[in-house]
């Protein structure tokens, strides 16, 4: 029986990339090699990474405006590393929005460095909103946010102009929904929830913003030498590369980032229309900066949770359970995953609601 999969991350993807990357365990191009098991330095593999980079960077719109697509490994977890030992000058200042757990993960590693300044922060009501109207020191070196809050179900809709590097932690919405991708210097985003398995991250890079900080930096950490080695500085995570490059691929043959946000406009307000409407049920994020990607709602009498669990349970519903920061329930709605899915969760929803 299939399983509608709204889990977090590692997430959903689509059917042909599960399909196409297990074929590839077994033989790879024909090769008589399993992809776990070929060279990275070989031919083949060489044009998987080859073609990564590339499709990300025309995916994005980013191609031939100055930007190097990477994959690297650490998860975005050391991107929250790497970005101020690149971008964060000897003596400088980096400011950072706080917009939930990664984001306040992010500003703990960049006050390792030097001076961070939290120019916003949504804290205070437990991140179920998303900061406006602050103002951006004029003496940062860039701006760093994170552009959807997979733990909070908060979404930035829009982002502001800035005359410093705009960074921004892409990893639940990464490719999701159209943006002007050129306002940004550094996007970086976990495979796990949009692209492909956990175990590596894609970097997309503006090269001309590197090498302004005075610091030495260790190579593994430094962005120019992972763009000169072409994300070979060392063994790139392989398989992880090759089932993004699939996913990838799935989402240029389907119509790009322009059709699949359209279909995930629709999935998100089937499901948040549903919320809004069933008494038994409420959101927990600002109407106004829900998340497109991951649904987060409660009981209002958690004495139902039982009967509610035991409803999606049988409808063979898998992953809705939300994190202990929020409680309730939420549902990641990737780019993978199909209207009919939802469908079935709203439909346990209304039944739910017949039955209490």
């Amino acid at each position: 029986m299939k399983k509608h999969n709204f889990s977090a991350g590692p997430s959903i993807l689509p059917q042909e990339v599960f399909e196409k990357s297990a074929q590839a365990v077994l033989d790879f191009n024909n090769s008589g090699l399993s992809i776990l098991e070929i060279s990275h330095r070989s031919k083949d593999f060489v044009a998987v990474m080859e073609e990564a980079r590339a499709t990300a960077l025309e995916l994005l719109g980013l191609e031939g405006k100055g930007y190097k697509a990477l994959f690297l490994t650490g998860g975005a977890s050391m991107e929250f590393v790497r970005v101020p030992y690149n971008l964060l000058k000897e003596n400088g200042k980096a400011a950072y929005l706080d917009t939930g757990t990664w984001a306040s993960g992010a500003i703990k590693e960049a006050k390792r460095f030097g001076t961070t300044e939290v120019i916003a922060s949504s804290k205070d009501e437990n991140y179920n909103y998303i900061p406006k109207g602050f103002a951006l020191p004029a003496d940062a070196n860039y701006l760093h946010c994170t552009s959807n809050n997979t733990i909070f179900g908060t979404q930035m809709h829009s982002f502001p102009q800035t005359n410093v590097p705009l960074v921004c932690d892409m990893s639940s919405d990464i490719f999701s929904r159209e943006l002007d991708f050129s306002k940004f210097g550094i996007i970086y985003a976990g495979a796990q929830k949009n692209m492909g398995p956990a175990g590596t991250t894609l970097v997309i890079v503006k090269e001309d913003i590197l090498g302004n900080t005075g610091r030495n930096i260790p190579g593994i950490l430094d962005y120019s030498q992972h763009i000169a080695k072409e994300s070979m500085y060392n063994t790139p995570a392989v398989f992880p590369v090759y089932t993004s490059l699939l996913t990838l691929q799935w989402i240029k043959k389907n119509g790009g980032i322009a059709a699949l946000e359209k279909k995930n406009n629709e999935k998100a307000e089937l499901l948040y229309n549903e919320i809004d409407r069933n008494p038994l049920f409420k959101g927990t994020a600002k109407t106004e900066d829900r998340s497109k990607m991951n649904v987060t709602f409660l009981l209002k009498d958690e004495a139902h949770t039982e009967q509610f669990d035991k409803l999606w349970k049988e409808a063979s519903i898998s992953g809705i359970n939300g994190h202990r920061s929020v409680g309730g329930y939420r549902a990641s709605i990737y780019n993978a995953m199909p209207l009919e899915s939802v469908k079935v969760l709203v439909d346990a929803m209304k039944e739910f609601e017949r039955t209490v």
